[in-house]
This record gives structure tokens, sequence and C-alpha cells, in this order.
């Protein structure tokens, strides 16, 4: 029998302090010191998938923790290829980076005008919500 804890959560998402959008720094792993941005997050399994800038091709961002899939050619004249995928990063192994300072901070929620918004606590900025990537629209 579940516990009244895990029978709430299950209806809804955990709020989490990392949003799409979000500007990260990665604090452990093989990626560790990395900055990227966040291109998706999955509440639920608590975890993200960190882009980060590509100077040489602005358009295709460099997968973060990427893993290697190797594709095998299945024509005649096709080649075989290592193609990067971005793998999910769990959200304890990333921060928030101060959009004042520049530096990786916590965040904190409080209310400002009846709003419940995010916080970082170095600088005591309120972080924006809208999200910095573009969405293409079909």
């Amino acid at each position: 029998m579940p516990t009244k804890a895990e029978f709430k959560m299950g209806k809804r998402s955990p709020k989490l302090k990392i949003r799409t959008g979000d500007r990260v720094m990665i604090i452990s792993g093989k990626d560790k010191g990395q900055r990227g941005f966040v291109a998706a997050v999955a509440p639920k399994e608590y975890k993200a998938i960190v882009l980060q800038d590509n100077p040489e091709n602005p358009e295709q961002p460099l997968p973060l923790n990427a893993v290697i899939k190797h594709r095998k050619a299945k024509y005649q004249g096709e080649r075989s290829a290592r193609i990067k995928l971005p793998a999910p990063i769990h959200i304890s192994n990333l921060m928030v980076i101060d959009p004042d300072k520049d530096v990786p901070t916590r965040i904190g929620r409080r209310k400002e005008d009846g709003k419940i918004v995010r916080y970082a606590k170095k600088s005591g900025k309120t972080l924006k919500d809208t999200p910095n990537i573009e969405k293409k629209e079909d």
C-alpha cells in the first residue's frame, strides 16, 4: 500500500528547480565543469538533457554527457557511422549559473506579487522563467 506522500506525488509531477532553457554547470560525472543549457527536462525521472553551444554551427548544439551509438550500414554504398547522442543527467549533478555573477548557485523560491518565483541564492536576483530556447513554429 502506498504511503500518503507517494499517493499525492503520483498525481502530479514534482517541482524541480531546473527548467528548460536554464544555463547550468555539470558538477559531477565525466563532463564535470562543463557549461551548457537545458534542452529538456523529465520531472518524473529527475533527469535533464544538457547541450552546449556550438561555435562552428550555432544551429546544431553539441551534446554534453554524450554516448556514442554505432550505426551499421544497411545498404550497399552507405557508410557505417558513430553518432553522438545526448544522455540524460540526473538534476542533482547540475547547478544553475547565476545570471548576475556568472558562477554556479543554488536556487530558492519566494513570493513576489502573489506569484512564486525562482531566485539565485548568491545574488538574490529573480530568474526569468521564460525559456532561452526559441521554439520553431510549424
